[in-house]
């Protein structure tokens, strides 16, 4: 791993253990009215909740996928309130279709479409959480697709409503819009993701000033949520704690 750390130096510890998780509650909701409403699931810790709120950007299988909410519930079995919004309006990519009808698939997610749901995300998560005095700063993490649309959120967040995020090798980001980004972002990455390219996470962390980059050598797109063996799951797991550790520094001290 290779890391420039920030944000009252971010430490590996295990103090929280993950098997004495206090209850989440989960439940489906309903954003926004008529046809820009969008479905999301939100969970929360009903024990020793912090208050603060985090949106979660899903990959390309979407809001419903039992890896992304499996990651979710973790996070809320931290102290937080989780929302991950249906980016695809109940069409996600599923692994049973072909490779060859991707780009077609992907060409019918309307980019402006999907900023507008995130920004309906946002601010519903802004009405619940920040107005209401229970969180000063939301945090935003993305995976894949996610993290790609996390760089164009935090770079367009003119209300600063978010205070710290999380990009977990994300795909198609625009280096360009890094100018823009206030807020420190940890980027974690495989050094064997040709989806998330090891100079583009160098210029972003040139660019973002309160960046990290952390690097997991032999690892490829995907191992942080979807660890496919005993040794992505040790990097997996080792992940999820300097994310943990990120969120808590940076977020709620």
């Amino acid at each position: 791993m290779t890391s420039k750390v920030t944000c009252s130096q971010v430490k590996l510890e295990d103090g929280i253990d993950d098997e004495a998780c206090e209850l989440v509650s989960g439940s489906e909701l309903i954003l926004g009215e008529g046809t820009d409403s969008i479905h999301a699931y939100l969970l929360k810790a009903v024990k020793n909740n912090n208050g603060a709120g985090v949106l979660l950007l899903s990959d390309v299988y979407g809001f419903e996928d039992s890896s992304t909410r499996d990651f979710a519930y973790r996070v809320a079995c931290n102290g937080y309130n989780v929302l991950v919004p249906d980016l695809f309006r109940g069409y996600p990519w599923t692994k049973d279709r072909p490779g060859t009808e991707f780009q077609s698939w992907i060409a019918e997610q309307a980019p402006e479409r999907v900023a507008k749901d995130i920004a309906t995300s946002a601010k519903w998560m802004v009405d619940e959480f920040v107005a209401a005095g229970i969180s000063k700063k939301l945090g935003i993490i993305g995976f894949c697709y996610g993290g790609g649309r996390l760089i164009e959120t935090i770079a367009q967040d003119e209300d600063r409503y978010f205070g710290i995020a999380i990009c977990f090798y994300g795909s198609r980001m625009d280096t360009s819009l890094a100018a823009n980004i206030k807020i420190p972002v940890l980027f974690v990455a495989g050094d064997d993701d040709p989806l998330c390219p090891m100079n583009v996470l160098s210029e972003m962390e040139k660019k973002i000033r309160g960046s990290k980059v952390v690097i997991y050598y032999g690892r490829r797109h995907g191992f942080a949520h979807r660890p496919e063996s005993p040794e992505e799951d040790e990097d997996a797991e080792n992940a999820f704690i300097v994310m943990r550790n990120w969120l808590h520094d940076c977020l709620v001290v």
